[in-house]
């Protein structure tokens, strides 16, 4: 497959670097573009609010791949190229600059966009969103020991940027507007867990506290928030989530619902375009329903898929959802989707230490698993849940039965 053919790739994103790879390993054999509006190759994304942002890593060191990889792979990139339109009658896109680029294959890994605070002030210098190289670039300019920070949402993003600055020496304080942080992700326990660990490193939390207005002269100042409660603030960064990235999909009348809509091997309704990552919606065999994913292994388990599919080697898509994330000295390990959950089973001490799993039941089998620091219950945790194995709660509590042992 992919004779003469021409391949083109939306948006440098996880997917789209193992995509252009993985097509040229299952065999095509036509031309690979990947385009970008960045003027970056492909990086990892998680450690732009870790590592890159405290200066651990630089700009080689978050490449998911190194350009001699693609060059081998006969990969082209246009990077710094925005695709304004899609042409499915005629099988070509419209870049911004009004040139066309003719496709036998499209495949759209377009990621997210930012949910963007649509208060008074939130344009001001020194207020910023956390999605890009660019983004984390200005930052580093507000950055500095004793400065204060305020950070507006209380998802992932927010807290593992509180941690970060916090390291760093900012005085940091986290604005939630919902009654308690994770609150859209995860349940209360691990809510107040995560609360417990950043008060204890001196972050201030402050729940049901909506920013209504950013205020400064030539730059930030303070945080007005509707309650009236006031911060001063050196940064603000926004974390209120993101949106799927779907206006070329919908703009060319391709299915689009919470995402674009592909089917198990990540095919549009158009036969020609595919899609991959966190822009899309697909139906998951094992939760028996359409979902929508923000996980770089979703994005990579996904393109891998619709790699073989363009290149004739069909495999539907079961993968088990999967996601991390980094907190001062907590790794904390998600396996599965805990929605509609009945009971959760602690295994380790969560009100006093830094490392338990919670296990989400549904009917004595396990939906899902957090694991703080507690690899072993993470992996083991994955095999029960692919299994629908029925288990003992009782020694799933138990710290002195190994897990293995559920599986017998």
């Amino acid at each position: 497959m992919g004779i003469k053919q021409h391949c083109i790739v939306v948006g440098a994103s996880h997917a789209a670097a193992q995509l252009a790879i993985r097509l040229r390993q299952q065999g095509w054999e036509g031309a690979i573009t990947v385009l970008s509006d960045e003027y970056f190759l492909p990086y990892h994304r998680p450690p732009l609010s870790k590592d890159y942002l405290s200066g651990a890593k630089d700009l080689s060191d978050i490449l998911i791949r190194p350009s001699a990889a693609y060059h081998k792979a006969r990969v082209r990139f246009g990077l710094g190229m925005r695709v304004a339109g899609i042409d499915r009658p005629n099988k070509q896109i419209l870049l911004d600059d009004g040139e066309f680029m003719s496709y036998d294959k499209l495949v759209l890994t377009t990621g997210a966009h930012v949910r963007k605070l649509p208060i008074p002030g939130a344009d001001l210098p020194g207020v910023f969103y956390l999605r890009s190289i660019s983004d984390v670039e200005q930052i580093k300019g507000y950055v500095g020991a004793g400065k204060k920070a305020v950070i507006i949402g209380g998802g992932y993003i927010g807290l593992e940027t509180a941690a970060m600055l916090k390291k760093v020496g900012m005085d940091v304080t986290v604005l939630e507007a919902m009654d308690r942080v994770l609150q859209r992700v995860t349940t209360e326990e691990i809510s107040a867990f995560y609360t417990r660990v950043h008060r204890e490193e001196g972050i201030d939390i402050v729940t049901q506290s909506q920013a209504k207005s950013i205020e400064g002269g030539k730059k930030v100042e303070k945080v007005i928030c509707a309650d009236g409660q006031e911060f001063d603030a050196d940064l603000v960064i926004v974390g209120i989530g993101v949106i799927p990235a779907t206006e070329l999909a919908e703009s060319a009348g391709l299915e689009v619902e919470n995402g674009i809509k592909v089917n198990e091997f990540a095919q549009t309704n158009d036969p020609d375009i595919f899609a991959a990552g966190d822009c899309t919606n697909h139906y998951n065999p094992i939760y028996e329903r359409r979902i929508r994913l923000e996980s770089v292994q979703n994005a990579v388990d996904q393109a891998t898929v619709a790699a073989a599919s363009l290149c004739g080697k069909p495999k539907p898509y079961h993968a088990l959802p999967w996601f991390w994330s980094d907190q001062y000295n907590i790794k904390l390990q998600i396996a599965g989707l805990s929605e509609g959950f009945d009971k959760v089973v602690v295994r380790g001490d969560m009100v006093n230490s830094r490392s338990f799993a919670a296990f989400y039941m549904k009917g004595g089998k396990i939906l899902a698993v957090d694991a703080i620091n507690k690899p072993q219950e993470f992996m083991w945790g994955k095999k029960l849940i692919l299994g629908k194995t029925k288990v003992d709660e009782a020694k799933l509590a138990d710290e002195s039965i190994h897990m293995k042992q559920l599986l017998d």
